[in-house]
């Protein structure tokens, strides 16, 4: 991981504490929601690793390094690097004092927050990101994910499964703009108890995995931005998990 968070040299002399203790610091806050001044003393001061976490946003390393991992799993498991396929969701964060000032009411959850519009691939892999009030529609941010999936693809994604908030002409044209086709995938008509629905459960599993990390249960960051790469940071964790896994069974 050191390629993807090396900003300047290892040695450079304004460089003060090791980069590994720094990164450590940073998933501490992410994994137990632990606030930044109440870092442990094993690891750098507080205001050292967020004024790095906030260098490693504007640089998007950890959409960067996502980008890689998702490759190499991909391919690990059989498939090509760049998904033909892509399921759109969001789920809505309760919001907190920090992040009241963007947060909006969520109707259909019940809740004031902010919501993550996200875009997985098949496998669950994250692909593009999305960070708007509550009251913001599914359907509205159609366009920006497509257009930022097809940016990173290569214009490789042809179909987008989604539910049925998405439905309407406006998200239709929006995403066939982009050369993807929308399907909708419904509830069966006469549903009782949990039913798993196809395709979408995945992304489902997605944002169950990123609610593991207690920083991302609910909204804790004043920036949209910083909410954003800490979903991809959470991924990239996951990622390597799996990857490490892979790599020691064969």
């Amino acid at each position: 991981m050191s390629p993807y968070l090396a900003l300047c040299r290892e040695d450079a002399e304004q460089r003060e504490y090791p980069l590994r203790d720094v990164f450590n610091g940073l998933r501490y806050v992410v994994r137990t929601g632990c606030q930044w001044r109440y870092l442990p003393n094993d690891l750098p001061p507080w205001d050292v690793v967020y004024q790095q976490v906030q260098r490693w946003i504007r640089a998007r390393c950890f959409e960067t390094m996502v980008e890689d991992l998702r490759m190499l799993l991909r391919e690990f498991a059989g498939r090509q690097a760049q998904p033909t396929a892509m399921i759109l969701d969001s789920r809505t964060l309760q919001s907190t004092p920090e992040s009241g000032a963007r947060a909006g009411y969520d109707g259909a959850k019940r809740r004031k927050g902010s919501k993550v519009h996200a875009a997985v691939d098949t496998l669950g892999h994250l692909l593009a990101l999305e960070v708007t009030p509550a009251d913001e529609q599914d359907r509205a941010q159609v366009g920006e994910l497509a257009r930022q999936v097809q940016e990173l693809t290569g214009e490789h994604v042809q179909l987008a499964y989604v539910d049925q908030g998405y439905t309407g002409e406006a998200a239709a044209e929006a995403a066939e703009q982009h050369g993807i086709e929308l399907e909708v995938v419904k509830h069966t008509e006469a549903k009782r108890g949990f039913v798993l629905l196809p395709r979408r459960w995945v992304v489902e599993r997605s944002f169950a995995w990123a609610a593991r990390f207690r920083r991302l249960a609910r909204d804790y960051e004043r920036l949209a931005a910083t909410l954003g790469a800490f979903h991809f940071l959470a991924c990239a964790c996951l990622m390597l998990a799996t990857l490490f896994k892979m790599l020691t069974q064969t």
